[in-house]
């Protein structure tokens, strides 16, 4: 069903926009879907109030769809009653997706049009070149941005001689080795969910500088196929963890079994975790008291040259089939959040991190890095950022459907873990089922060229 959706969100977005509704005569009023739950979602609720009460001219009506999958659901809908909201937000897995339904008003054009001058390339590159054209063209606004962290409890380390993380997959290994001959029961807590893809797939292959897929991981063309089977770092790399698994070295940790893998460490109850740096916050306010803890970028695997993660989260796109007057006040909205004191609250308050080198600055000179529980946040920047000069590795995904080829991979990789099967022949599996699922994707957009 999910597929069905996705597969078709292009040309229902390309077909069905209609006007929005009036403004009210006082102020120009818009809607701003998104995706965000919990506290994430009152963390937005709280931007949009400190946007309405800065200015008297516009209103942006926010609302939580509950998840970025319902999100989607909903615009759909939305589009086919002729009542779209003016801002929608996608998720990185849905960036192809609506790029190729031209339902949108591309971001650099709108903040043109409207009188406002942006620095495009104040955007840091790693987030930037993911939403960005082949031509550097931005058609949406990055939000929610993110990518991974390791997550290590320092006071256990130091009872194995530990004071630093693991740096390679080799050094994590031996590291679990000795927590768990040190009496922990939990080294690594881990999930094969499709969710939990990001970090242990698409981020392993980043970091060393591998291709999940062909066509620069999808972004030189919609011909691009899966090859994540065929690179031996990542197939020795799963078998690691199934080893390390098979000997309670790493444990799956989610709601199932009654406890998720980032309430876990921040019980105290496993040692360490990959999550995204979005989870900091989070953490910091539910760990175990006492508990020292940190972050570390994400481990490189053998002697591979460490490259840029990938970016997670979302970005704002702006839907057509709407009113000059309701485009004046998404730029607007844009141009308060872009302002670097919203970056160090917006920073302060999620754990997301900042979108602009402005910003990442500004929070440096305001002192925001410097100790707890805000210090170690910089090294997703620099995890982002750390591919070498003339770097040609890929700089993000951009495949259609990737929510279903997420499932698909997890799929694989709950067959080695739950089943027992063989991880190559697994992963291969794996490949094939995406590839059709890419396959079919390009068929819907059969000779569109990717912008």
């Amino acid at each position: 069903m999910q597929a069905k959706l996705l597969g078709a969100v292009g040309a229902l977005l390309a077909t069905a926009f209609l006007a929005g509704p009036a403004a009210a005569a006082d102020k120009t009023k818009i809607d701003f879907w998104f995706g965000n739950s919990g506290d994430i979602a009152k963390r937005v609720q709280e931007q949009c109030d400190r946007f309405n009460q800065s200015q008297g001219d516009y209103e942006v009506v926010c609302t939580s769809q509950g998840s970025y999958d319902a999100s989607l659901q909903n615009t759909i809908a939305a589009f086919r009653a002729g009542k779209q909201p003016t801002i929608a937000q996608v998720s990185d897995a849905g960036t192809l997706d609506i790029m190729l339904s031209g339902a949108f008003y591309p971001a650099n054009q709108l903040m043109t049009d409207m009188g406002y001058t942006v620095d495009w390339k104040d955007y840091f590159s790693g987030i930037a070149n993911y939403y960005a054209t082949s031509k550097g063209e931005m058609y949406s606004f990055p939000f929610n941005s993110s990518t991974a962290l390791l997550y290590w409890n320092k006071d256990a380390f130091a009872k194995i001689g530990k004071d630093h993380a693991p740096a390679t997959w080799q050094e994590a290994g031996e590291d679990f080795k000795a927590l768990k001959d040190a009496g922990y029961a939990c080294p690594l807590a881990f999930d094969i969910s499709n969710n939990e893809v990001w970090q242990y797939v698409e981020q392993f292959e980043a970091v060393n500088g591998e291709a999940i897929a062909t066509k620069k991981n999808g972004f030189e063309g919609l011909d691009a196929e899966l090859v994540f089977n065929k690179n031996p770092l990542l197939v020795s790399y799963i078998k690691d963890l199934k080893s390390w698994y098979d000997n309670k070295l790493a444990v799956i940790k989610n709601k199932a079994v009654g406890q998720t893998f980032v309430e876990a460490f921040a019980a105290g109850d496993c040692q360490v975790i990959l999550t995204s740096v979005g989870d900091h916050g989070n953490i910091g306010r539910t760990a175990k008291q006492g508990m020292n803890w940190g972050v570390s970028m994400l481990p490189t695997y053998g002697n591979a040259t460490r490259h840029s993660s990938f970016v997670g989260g979302a970005s704002l796109w702006v839907l057509k089939g709407h009113t000059d007057a309701e485009y004046k006040a998404a730029a607007a909205f844009f141009n308060f959040i872009a302002k670097p004191e919203e970056a160090l609250t917006w920073s302060t308050v999620t754990g997301y991190i900042p979108v602009r080198n402005s910003g990442f600055e500004y929070l440096k000179k305001q002192g925001f890095y410097d100790k707890a529980p805000y210090a170690g946040r910089e090294l997703a920047i620099q995890s982002l950022t750390a591919s070498p000069a003339g770097d040609t590795a890929p700089h993000g995904i951009r495949l259609g459907g990737l929510l279903q080829v997420r499932t698909e991979i997890a799929n694989g990789l709950q067959a080695i873990f739950v089943n027992n099967a063989d991880v190559q022949a697994s992963l291969d599996g794996a490949a094939d089922r995406g590839n059709q699922l890419l396959r079919r994707f390009q068929q819907t957009y059969k000779n569109v060229q990717l912008p």
